[in-house]
């Protein structure tokens, strides 16, 4: 099961990074670094719940 877990994560946090690119592509610097602030977001926050 914890497996399937971090793969549904990598799937999401690729997805987003992906998103992030297009934007960068159409010329949307600021919603692309807001949507790869939120991709890293998505990486981070499972560490630090478990730290506590």
């Amino acid at each position: 099961m914890n497996i399937f877990v971090w793969i549904i994560m990598i799937s999401i946090f690729l997805y987003t990074i992906g998103y992030s690119i297009e934007l960068w592509k159409d010329k949307n610097k600021v919603g692309s670094f807001a949507v790869f602030t939120l991709a890293l977001s998505i990486v981070v926050v499972p560490f630090l719940s478990v730290l506590r």
